[in-house]
């Protein structure tokens, strides 16, 4: 039963973002003007982190070095677990561009939960994508799903999550996506 919770709202709509609505909130994503916003769009998008993770991101966890974003682990009881996450060559060079100046425990963006929130609803409804995806948490799901399409093992899965269970992050697993319909498609033509 907790399995599908994760996936799925209580009238059994789809919680994360599928291949195409994926491309879709990318495109208008990369769209934003604004390098800051753009890059705060795309972090969520690239790696999966919690909102309040992300607007807790300060210059001192954006290793551009490494091409890795280090964030602090929120759901925890206890403050202080770090997880480093990888992210491509384009968010890096938005990284670089934002990131100067002394101030190395400043928080790179300085909007409230709400405004974020805000935000990321508008870049998903500027994507055609309604629903109860619709939200930074549908960015979650929607990264993990990705993972595990793409055979990342689970436990890097978990790690750039940062779930504390392997159990909460094998939930993934359910997705129905492509290697089911392959696997169903070899049954229903089994005849």
């Amino acid at each position: 039963m907790a399995r599908e919770a994760a996936l799925f709202d209580r009238k059994g709509n789809r919680k994360y973002l599928n291949g195409p609505e994926r491309k879709a909130y990318f495109r208008v994503a990369n769209d934003e003007t604004d390098v800051a916003r753009r890059a705060f769009y795309l972090t969520l998008f690239y790696t999966g982190c919690r909102i309040s993770e992300g607007l807790n991101l300060t210059r001192e966890r954006i290793d551009l070095t490494g091409k890795a974003l280090v964030f602090e682990t929120l759901k925890r009881r206890r403050r202080g677990h770090f997880r480093s996450v990888p992210i491509p060559d384009s968010l890096t060079a938005l990284f670089g561009q934002i990131v100067d100046g002394p101030e190395t425990a400043a928080r790179v963006w300085r909007f409230s939960r709400t405004t974020a929130y805000r935000l990321i609803r508008g870049q998903m409804t500027e994507a055609g994508i309604t629903g109860a995806m619709a939200c930074p948490k549908g960015l979650r799901h929607s990264f993990a799903v990705a993972c595990i399409g793409q055979d990342i093992p689970l436990t890097t899965v978990q790690k750039w999550l940062g779930h504390a269970r392997l159990e909460t992050t094998a939930i993934y697993l359910d997705v129905a996506g492509d290697d089911e319909r392959r696997f169903a498609k070899r049954l229903w033509t089994a005849g």
